[in-house]
């Protein structure tokens, strides 16, 4: 584990079904070598879950204590183990798991919800732990006092509790006391057998629970190896993150197999400071857990298991489907707002580039949804002193494939006499050459809506909000903006996903050649955002890694390091300008228009991001 960062292993071993010795060899060869802080087996794996009436028999029982003993003496897996087991208190039998550290045991947790319906007799053989925990609160087991029953094992930050398979299916689970009362880990070892339709259900209530909990949820259950007399397993590992699925793998294999999966600590804590809900859970339902500390190893030697996204934002899975929704929400953004409005018109400037090109295309889906003719889109290209062709003639094109109505205005000569009335020389690219264009813009957009009994429709996406990169009271402002809620990452995607999916080739082949255009405001000479303020990307996964998991700015230089090899001095400029510029352009976020939200996380000041326009951060 390194900057809250941990590794943990589920495991799915091969296992002879009443063999314990056999079984524990298997389970030490597959600690050899192991990378991760936390290793976990599933429900009864020394003994094999299928052992049926096996479990009254008190040879199983001597054999389990000497396969542990041995496990004991043999284990040089430093971290923390977790396995099941059967266990004998005062002739009762529980179905229990163990936690071990080297060659002590930590502690034992009984199962508390025992299945009994169907395939699962449970009832035949073991004892729920809501018969003894309120009497017995430690037991002698292999000669030491072992803590017993409702437990929190403890680590700084990391605080993790256990299920056993069915308690995870109970309407109030162990798992979600555990977690209000300070787990903010639940490992579930469990035999869950394989049916068709299972499987969607399992991680179905995997991903519930770690919702509910407000949590890291880590399912570890029984390999093809348990007796097929009945039933098959199948080794169906689930790892989900406060409802995010992590990783899973169902590989029905009668070897051992083993998973590994990165949690991360730190994004869990700020989510849970985040959460109301959560926060009031803690308060109503707490109640006296033993404590245990443990010990892990933080090492700065960590590798991730799998890489990590470097553009976040950007839909990996069901491209299609995401799209779709990423689309219907602009859509119906902009169709409620009209529709609330009673205007048919609306105003929007077209510069060539991506954000008002996705605009567009937007507002011509929306009048299509409610029946008004495109003819109602007024779009207007203005070049101004550094306007390129490339760009002016793609904005051009693109007004006319879509049939909205469209008009040059060239502000060159306004710009010129603006600037002239300031007192400015009109050749000194300094800020106020730059924002007077912005602004001349924004100026022809509003008086021209007021003119057609419109509304101006704003363009600004997500990381330019993030970065203030825009003119206040110039391009930042609009009168209602369908792209605020979407990192310039996405608006790359969704317009190549409207040139795939959604429009004809000759609309297709001007939206790549706009992907294609550098991404540049053309205010000033030789001019490209990404040479001012960083490539796109890497701002987008600041800024992902900084709202969304709430990082700090240490492990945010990182993972910058990880996931995209820069130089130290890279990294720190980065950083640097990104929060420079996120805290000092707060005041133009302030005063933004309305936008709708797509991600978890935005920057609206009267909804998702609140803070005041002069904080001292940097």
């Amino acid at each position: 584990m390194y900057k809250g960062f941990m590794k943990v292993s589920l495991t799915s071993p091969k296992l002879e079904v009443g063999n314990p010795h056999f079984n524990v060899l298997q389970m030490l060869e597959a600690l050899e070598d192991n990378p991760s802080s936390i290793a976990v087996f599933p429900e009864l794996a020394t003994t094999g879950y299928t052992c049926g009436d096996l479990f009254f028999q008190s040879s199983l029982f001597t054999d389990n204590q000497e396969a542990v003993q041995y496990f004991l003496n043999h284990n040089t897996f430093t971290g923390i183990v977790i396995f099941g087991m059967p266990i004998l208190v005062e002739e009762m039998v529980f179905n229990a798991a163990v936690v071990i550290q080297e060659d002590k045991i930590l502690g034992i947790v009984p199962k508390f919800y025992l299945p009994n319906a169907k395939e699962y007799y449970e009832k035949r053989w073991f004892n729920s732990g809501f018969d003894a925990v309120d009497q017995i609160k430690n037991i002698s087991y292999l000669g030491k006092d072992v803590p017993f029953g409702h437990i929190v094992f403890n680590y700084k930050d990391i605080k993790f509790g256990i299920e056993i398979c069915e308690d995870m299916w109970a309407t109030i689970t162990p798992g979600n006391l555990l977690s209000v009362n300070g787990a903010n880990i639940i490992f579930n070892i469990s035999a869950s057998n394989e049916t068709v339709g299972k499987e969607a259900v399992r991680r179905n209530s995997v991903l519930e629970h770690s919702r509910k909990n407000c949590g890291i949820y880590a399912y570890c259950s029984a390999g093809a190896s348990e007796s097929s007399s009945e039933t098959v397993f199948s080794g169906h590992n689930i790892v989900a993150n406060n409802s995010r699925l992590i990783k899973e793998v169902n590989v029905f294999s009668l070897e051992t197999a083993i998973l590994y999966v990165d949690l991360d600590i730190e994004r869990l804590a700020y989510e849970r400071r985040s959460n109301s809900s959560f926060r009031d859970s803690i308060l109503k339902y707490k109640y006296q857990y033993q404590n245990v500390d443990i010990k892990l190893e933080e090492n700065s030697d960590f590798e991730f298991s799998y890489p990590i996204d470097p553009l976040p934002f950007v839909p990996k899975k069901n491209i299609f489907e995401t799209f779709k929704k990423i689309a219907s929400i602009q859509e119906f953004g902009l169709s409620k707002r009209i529709s609330h409005i009673g205007v048919k018109k609306i105003v929007v400037g077209i510069s060539g580039g991506l954000d008002s090109s996705l605009a567009l295309l937007v507002a011509v889906n929306t009048f299509d949804y409610l029946g008004l003719d495109r003819s109602g889109i007024m779009a207007y290209t203005m070049p101004g002193l550094h306007t390129s062709d490339r760009t002016n003639e793609n904005a051009k094109k693109l007004m006319k494939l879509l049939g909205v109505t469209s008009k040059e205005i060239d502000l060159k000569n306004h710009i010129k006499e603006h600037l002239s009335l300031l007192g400015h020389d009109g050749k000194t690219e300094d800020v106020t050459y730059e924002n007077s264009q912005a602004r001349a813009r924004t100026m022809i957009l509003m008086n021209m809506a007021n003119k057609q009994k419109g509304i101006v429709l704003g363009t600004g996406d997500l990381s330019e909000i993030a970065l203030g990169w825009s003119t206040y009271n110039g391009d930042q402002m609009s009168m209602y903006n369908v792209n605020g809620g979407i990192p310039k990452t996405v608006v790359k995607f969704m317009i190549k996903a409207y040139a795939d999916y959604v429009f004809k080739e000759d609309v297709k082949e001007c939206l790549y050649d706009i992907l294609d255009t550098p991404i540049t405001p053309e205010l000033k000479s030789n001019q490209e955002t990404e040479d001012i303020i960083g490539k796109y990307e890497i701002n987008d996964f600041i800024l992902y890694r900084f709202l969304n998991c709430g990082d700090s700015k240490d492990r945010i230089k990182y993972l910058l390091n990880y996931v995209f090899d820069l130089s130290k001095d890279k990294i720190e400029d980065y950083v640097k300008n990104f929060f420079s510029r996120f805290y000092s352009q707060q005041f133009k976020r302030t005063a933004s228009p309305d936008t709708p939200k797509v991600f978890d996380y935005g920057l609206s000041p009267r909804s998702d991001y609140r803070i005041p326009s002069d904080v001292k951060r940097s």
